[in-house]
């Protein structure tokens, strides 16, 4: 369990820091699209890359913020129930939503495999799109990692209760 939270650690550190250059690099996209339109013309397929960079982030910040707790929650009825109910709530809570963003996460590679095949090209700058399609797999397959290690501490902490 030790390696498993380590690896899970490393991983969301890993994808944070690569959607934070993203974030960077989108800052200083909107910057020089502002002053470039102040002088001259606004740089194209602007729209584009905020556009993609954005799925980036938001994918890669999945796995970090489920890994922190940082999601929100809404748990008005559930702190209401005894801790053993409130523990199996949790299981299955974690287990499904990381059958879900397993299953998602498959679904998207397969869809930007298609687009690999297709040859797809963006329509303002032509590029090609479908390595950003997998980057969201890959956020979604981390928070599925997250997801994945906390099934397991509630799951092993309900055998520890029950002991």
């Amino acid at each position: 369990m030790d390696l498993l939270m380590r690896i899970n650690k490393f991983l969301n550190k890993l994808l944070t820091l690569t959607g934070g250059a993203f974030l960077l690099g989108m800052i200083l996209l909107t910057c020089a699209n502002i002053l470039s339109r102040q002088v001259y013309v606004p740089i194209p397929g602007t729209f584009e890359l905020m556009g993609y960079a954005g799925a980036v982030v938001g994918a890669f910040a999945l796995g970090y913020t489920q890994f922190t707790n940082g999601h929100i929650s809404v748990d008005v009825l559930v702190n209401v129930y005894p801790k053993p109910l409130k523990r199996f709530i949790s299981i299955i809570n974690h287990g499904v939503c990381c059958a879900f963003f397993f299953i998602a996460s498959w679904y998207i590679v397969q869809k930007a495999l298609t687009l690999k095949n297709a040859g797809e090209l963006s329509e303002t700058l032509r590029i090609i799109y479908y390595p950003f399609i997998f980057a969201v797999a890959l956020g979604c397959l981390i928070l599925a990692l997250a997801l994945f290690t906390d099934f397991l501490k509630a799951l092993l902490a309900q055998k520890e209760v029950l002991k």
